[in-house]
């Protein structure tokens, strides 16, 4: 039996934004890609698997009075240099 979600689920703001940045360009330049989510340690789980060489990443309110505001910054220890 599949349980669909329902439209409310779908449309619910996400508690956070990420800018991630995955590598450098060939001009030098940064590859970020930018993510919502609500799980800080499912959101870092799904960054090791997908994007195993990610090199830091910032995370923003994306609620209430706070809405935009960086609120902490993460780097990858195990990226090689």
């Amino acid at each position: 039996m599949v349980l669909k979600k329902t439209k409310k689920q779908y449309n619910r703001p996400k508690n956070y934004i990420a800018i991630v940045k995955i590598r450098n360009n060939g001009d030098g330049t940064a590859y970020c890609v930018k993510y919502r989510f609500d799980d800080l340690l499912r959101f870092t789980k799904f960054l090791d698997r997908k994007w195993a060489g990610w090199k830091w990443y910032n995370v923003f309110s994306n609620k209430g009075n706070d809405k935009g505001m960086q609120l902490a910054s993460f780097t990858n220890r195990l990226v090689r240099v």
